[in-house]
């Protein structure tokens, strides 16, 4: 009778351990940023943040994001800044300046966000354009340019305050630049997002933000995998036709595709 209570004691210890332990809870939060949806998936074994608040906080840092980079809100501190109006910038700013000059640098140059000018007169920037000739091109490299501008954009700034004509190095010829970050700012949100879930403990997530960032497992408990749409003419809707499949391997990684074939025009047969 002692061993059967014996018994029985240590499989209720059993129970109630069991019971303890923080099961995973999986949730998927989604809305509007940057000109199209988010969805951010995650585990919230051990946060203590309420779900509600936790895409609260997100939607926030979103749109400080759009209020400050994007080129489409004409309200934006980029907007005024490609305009050459004297603006305040907050850190973000002048975080992902610094950031995009390292990537300039990285690349010997084929990353540059102070391209602003010649995308634009292409028609992929944020005015309309279509074709420029030659003479049109040569004519707009002149303002463009990581090389001609300060590595530093605090050393711009006076009193809070930067104006355009002075991030443009003494010496160098060309207007005032025109940054454009579309090349980075999905990524860069992706990762301001990935750092506030770990900052609240998460460990589990997949961030997309039309580019996408992922540590740890999905809700099966294995690595997160990721279809990459097959790059031909007629393939427009994401997930119908893939060219494979890429696993994350529980590594943290950002991962990204872009497909000319799903934004160009055609002018005089080409």
């Amino acid at each position: 009778m002692k061993h059967l209570s014996t018994i029985l004691a240590t499989c209720l210890c059993l129970l109630v351990s069991t019971a303890c332990q923080e099961r995973d809870r999986y949730i998927a939060v989604t809305g509007y940023a940057q000109g199209g949806t988010y969805t951010v998936k995650m585990n919230l074994k051990g946060v203590r943040v309420a779900p509600d608040a936790i895409k609260s906080d997100i939607d926030s840092i979103l749109t400080l994001i759009d209020s400050t980079l994007s080129g489409y809100n004409k309200a934006s501190i980029l907007s005024r800044f490609n305009d050459g109006e004297t603006v305040t910038p907050n850190d973000l700013f002048v975080d992902i300046y610094d950031y995009c000059e390292g990537i300039w640098r990285t690349t010997g140059g084929c990353v540059d966000v102070a391209g602003g000018p010649l995308f634009d007169i292409w028609g992929f920037g944020f005015k309309s354009g279509e074709m420029p000739d030659d003479a049109k091109v040569a004519q707009t490299l002149a303002d463009c340019g990581m090389h001609r501008l300060l590595p530093r954009m605090e050393d711009a700034v006076r009193d809070g305050r930067l104006n355009p004509a002075d991030l443009v190095k003494a010496g160098e010829s060309g207007e005032f630049p025109r940054l454009n970050y579309n090349a980075v700012a999905q990524g860069y949100s992706c990762d301001m997002v990935a750092d506030y879930l770990r900052g609240l403990g998460v460990k589990d997530m997949l961030v997309d933000i039309g580019e996408i960032y992922c540590s740890g497992l999905n809700p099966s408990g294995k690595p997160w995998t990721i279809g990459v749409d097959r790059p031909v003419d007629g393939n427009d809707k994401p997930g119908e036709d893939l060219d494979g499949i890429w696993n994350s391997e529980g590594r943290s990684t950002g991962i990204v595709t872009s497909g000319n074939y799903r934004k160009f025009y055609i002018r005089d047969g080409r």
